[in-house]
């Protein structure tokens, strides 16, 4: 091309030869990369690093049209050994991950989205127990990292594949965090929560149980002992509603109660009412929960409407189907106390949808008296915080309730100390929280003078060419909630290997077919 556009360049008789031959013959000079990548791959480099919707709008960027590939074959081990590659707890996120990945998934152009989650829930049920990576040579280095949830063991995981001798330090007698504590047994069974945490260790993390950073040991004795400490602490804490009496006896954080009960520290809600304040996915937990232990009646009041909650549609769903009431429209008002300081009930306002500011609807006291909701006990989860206290005594800046962080995650005037996830960004899921550690892993990698990279060897299937054809999407089946409700057994049923091959064969497969920048394109390292 290059030599074509020089001949007419010096031969053509006329400008407009010329000028032709010479805005190719510019742009083979300027963008020749482009050009390149165009013959050789057939791809687009505009957005080279994200080639594929799905694996975009993954917050790690799992190579989610290769593990659907594999699932489609029955490689369930290989499955799972890609998704760990981006993601080292492909059992946990089959069973409770958002989805982001299914938001622009291009099959939606033709029927419905492909069942991403599902088929990450199929290679973890059929895959077995799968072997971790072999770890890169001993560095020598050695790394502290502050906190057990899924963004600490998610970071001790890569940088002990990398090489560095990596200790967890967990202030609860078991791993998780959230995963463990937060999240109810009947949506993440802990058995299998535990098949996860067990492929971590196995790569030779050291785990310190029941110490505390500002109470059992200091940022600034861990800075000492380590060549680099990572504090990945969680939203541990609560928010408050901010209304007289909230210390009253029969008020609960959402956190503290869930807790209690991942503790096995079991409250017997038996005949009582309960009310829950706020819409999110905790509160569906919360009351889903109470429901378990007993609750006569257990309501969720928030101060939206429903299709404003920002939990997911299947939970709310599933919560409705138990038998959970939704009172919607009624903000939180006043707290009623009685003479022994003990919650009775909730006074909220009612309220009314008003105008759209950024695409959400508003809404304004109706001018109605407020409500009476009568309750014995009472549960707030309006959001969480992070424990910042001791970071700030120990000279970490902190602003609005977060670790201030330069760019790569470092902390100003303490070399070798990081931050990352929660305690960085403020609540997140928990895959935002297994993307920030692979951030902080490569950022603390590099800080200690390595460039290592993450691979994995497993190799796609190729893409098949037959046409494919609508089809309806395979949704994972719940057991009956008049069964459900009675135990704290997993609420959803894994697709059969059927479903699963057929729904995988749905799969556009945009990471080979497609048209601009959606053609081609896999990250095989990080």
């Amino acid at each position: 091309m290059e030599q074509t556009a020089l001949s007419i360049m010096e031969s053509a008789d006329c400008a407009i030869g010329y000028e032709a031959a010479h805005t190719v013959y510019k742009g083979l000079i300027g963008y020749r990369d482009d050009y390149v990548e165009h013959i050789k791959n057939g791809r687009c480099t505009c957005t080279y690093s994200q080639p594929v919707p799905c694996v975009s709008l993954c917050p790690a960027h799992v190579d989610v049209p290769g593990y659907v590939a594999l699932v489609g074959e029955g490689r369930y081990k290989d499955a799972v050994r890609l998704i760990r590659k981006d993601n080292p707890f492909p059992t946990t996120c089959g069973f409770i991950c958002e989805h982001p990945c299914e938001a622009r998934c291009r099959r939606n152009m033709m029927d419905d989205a492909i069942n991403i989650r599902g088929l990450k829930r199929v290679a973890a049920d059929f895959a077995g127990e799968v072997e971790p990576p072999a770890c890169a040579p001993s560095t020598g280095k050695r790394i502290a990292v502050l906190g057990g949830g899924p963004g600490g063991l998610s970071a001790a995981y890569y940088l002990q594949l990398m090489g560095h001798q990596t200790t967890v330090y967990e202030m609860l007698p078991k791993l998780g965090g959230m995963l463990r504590y937060g999240i109810p047994n009947y949506r993440l069974p802990k058995e299998r929560l535990e098949e996860d945490v067990n492929a971590i260790l196995k790569t030779g993390v050291e785990v310190k149980y029941g110490l505390k950073i500002g109470t059992d040991i200091t940022i600034q004795q861990l800075q000492k002992e380590y060549d680099a400490v990572l504090i990945t602490i969680g939203a541990s804490t609560d928010k408050k509603l901010g209304l007289e009496g909230e210390d009253a006896e029969g008020i609960f954080s959402a956190v503290q109660f869930l807790r209690n009960v991942g503790q096995n520290i079991i409250m017997d809600l038996t005949g009582k009412e309960v009310a829950v304040i706020g819409g999110g996915n905790v509160t569906m937990d919360v009351v889903r929960t109470a429901k378990r232990l007993g609750a006569k009646k257990v309501s969720a009041v928030y101060r939206r409407r429903a299709a404003d909650m920002t939990a997911l549609p299947i939970e709310i769903e599933g919560a409705v189907a138990e038998g959970i009431e939704m009172q919607t429209l009624k903000a939180p008002a006043s707290l009623d106390v009685d003479e022994n300081h003990h919650i009775k009930g909730i006074y909220v306002t009612p309220q009314m949808i008003s105008a759209i500011n950024n695409g959400r609807a508003s809404i304004k006291p109706t001018g109605e008296e407020d409500v009476y909701i009568p309750c014995d006990v009472l549960v707030v989860a309006v959001g969480q915080n992070i424990e910042t206290k001791h970071f700030e005594e120990a000279g970490i800046p902190v602003s609005r309730g977060k670790i201030v962080t330069k760019s790569n995650g470092s902390i100003e005037n303490l070399p070798g100390v990081f931050a990352g996830g929660d305690c960085a960004s403020g609540p997140a899921s928990v895959i935002k929280a297994i993307a920030a550690a692979k951030v902080a892993a490569a950022n603390i990698d590099e800080y200690l003078g390595y460039r290592h990279e993450i691979s994995c060897d497993v190799e796609i299937p190729e893409a098949h060419l037959d046409d494919r054809t609508p089809c309806g999407r395979v949704n994972l089946t719940e057991r009956e909630a008049s069964e459900r409700v009675k135990d704290w057994e997993g609420c959803e049923n894994c697709m059969t290997e059927k479903e699963a091959k057929q729904e995988a064969g749905r799969c556009l497969r945009c990471d080979h077919f497609g048209y601009g920048i959606f053609k081609g394109g896999r990250e095989k390292i990080w």
